[in-house]
């Protein structure tokens, strides 16, 4: 049975995320500030975290900044605002998908599944994958590029890996996201997009190339 940390302030929301995911069979823990939640996640070690962005104390962004540097967990970020920044800083610091609000309950629940079986699905192949400068370690899932090493969260790792597997195939959005995300109810192209351009930041904007109309392929010299 997974553990779930539902970070949010609003008592309404949380009552509702909760009742929700407990019926969906998670053990599911709640936080309503910025400093609660990182005590607890150190405590109870959750499986996933549904994350509000704007927290009492500190925002989310600073919970996981704190939680992800003491150990990698997926993160659900939940947003008021729909705002491109906002969901790029999200990713940059950690989080591995986001829902603006207001949102379905119904997809929410998809998400967390979908984020626990790509989590479950994570293998370590030991042989290496080297696209120019780029080196991907799948043992240690650590990524290189010119030798300097991009901190990702575990869906940007996944995709990386996807599109370096395929080095120069330009792969659909709607490809991506059935074998990233599983096709993850509520997930759109623009997930995918989001993702792309947190790589990009990470990794340099060279790295992937924009097919418009059709998606992405990876095209490392």
């Amino acid at each position: 049975m997974s553990r779930v940390l539902v970070v949010e302030d609003d008592p309404a929301i949380a009552a509702s995320v909760l009742a929700r995911l407990r019926a969906e069979g998670f053990t599911v823990d709640h936080a309503a500030t910025g400093p609660t939640a990182v005590e607890m996640a150190f405590r109870t070690s959750p499986d996933l975290i549904v994350l509000d962005l704007m927290l009492p104390g500190f925002d989310g962004l600073e919970v996981c900044r704190r939680v992800q540097a003491r150990r990698p967990v997926p993160v659900l970020m939940l947003t008021a605002r729909d705002d491109e920044n906002d969901l790029l800083i999200g990713l940059a610091v950690g989080a591995d998908d986001y829902l603006t609000k207001p949102f379905s309950l119904r997809v929410l629940a998809a998400r967390v599944h979908a984020l626990l079986r790509r989590a479950s699905m994570a293998v370590a192949p030991e042989a290496p994958i080297r696209v120019g400068d780029l080196e991907i370690n799948r043992q240690e899932r650590r990524v290189k590029r010119s030798g300097v090493e991009a901190h990702l969260t575990p869906i940007e790792y996944d995709l990386l890996v996807y599109l370096a597997e395929r080095h120069r195939n330009v792969l659909p959005r709607e490809r991506l996201l059935s074998e990233i995300w599983g096709w993850a109810e509520g997930c759109s192209t623009r997930t995918v997009d989001s993702h792309i351009k947190a790589l990009r930041r990470k990794l340099g904007a060279d790295l992937i190339r924009t097919v418009h109309g059709v998606g992405y392929a990876l095209e490392a010299a």
